[in-house]
């Protein structure tokens, strides 16, 4: 037998009439789990490192948002849409006592309206269509994307800036067309191409972002003397 063979033979011995070794077994799965949480720091203490000041610069964008009393919108496909609602929930119910709430609308939520537009106009207007309806001047538009290509949020990117919406990406690997592509005002990438690495990230990310915005918010309040929702 060939070292692939038997590798694999290792790997899976049920293929090979062979049953699992339960001690074994144990001891490659608690060796994985040790290399993904490792995996999963490193990749979030190299962006922090890279993207630290970008981050506060986002947060900046996204409190000015607030304090022209606008709104913020979320996008994102898959797994990148529960982190545009996870967004949304964090702005909308803030879990910090004392914390005002600020309105953040998620565009993944509206099922009658994503399945008309993607029936009718396809799915790379289904975030468009809805900026179109509901984004006014000064808001703000965020989108979460692993890849940084899907076609439907740079669809909605586009848009947002010929309406006057301040945009910011989140994605991953080499950034994609939404780095390139020059209608993002704010592109946070996580450099890996581990989808799961780059969601933990963002995850990381846009807590950190919350509470940077509250903070500079805050601030903000105690300039101005200014009081309540802002």
């Amino acid at each position: 037998m060939s070292d692939t063979g038997k590798r694999l033979e290792a790997l899976y011995p049920f293929l090979h009439g062979k049953g699992k070794e339960p001690l074994a077994e144990n001891a490659s799965l608690l060796e994985s789990i040790q290399r993904k949480a490792a995996q999963s720091i490193a990749e979030k203490e190299r962006f922090f490192a890279d993207n630290a000041q970008a981050l506060i610069d986002a947060a900046t964008a996204v409190a000015a948002v607030y304090r022209a009393k606008r709104t913020m919108f979320t996008m994102g496909n898959g797994g990148s849409s529960c982190d545009a609602m996870h967004f949304a929930v964090e702005f909308q119910h803030p879990v910090t006592a004392g914390r005002p709430s600020l309105p953040c609308i998620s565009l993944t939520t509206d099922t009658a309206m994503i399945s008309a537009v993607a029936n009718d106009v396809g799915v790379d207007a289904i975030f468009s269509r809805q900026i179109e309806a509901l984004g006014r001047e000064g808001d703000g538009l965020i989108g979460f994307s692993t890849s940084g290509n899907s076609k439907n949020l740079l669809q909605a990117f586009r848009t947002a800036k010929k309406l006057g919406l301040t945009t910011i990406g989140m994605t991953g690997g080499d950034g994609g067309a939404m780095l390139s592509s020059g209608v993002v005002d704010h592109c946070l990438v996580v450099k890996t191409d581990s989808i799961h690495r780059v969601q933990e990230v963002h995850v990381a990310s846009y807590h950190i972002l919350w509470d940077l915005v509250h903070t500079l918010l805050a601030d903000y309040r105690g300039l101005t003397g200014q009081e309540g929702n802002q």
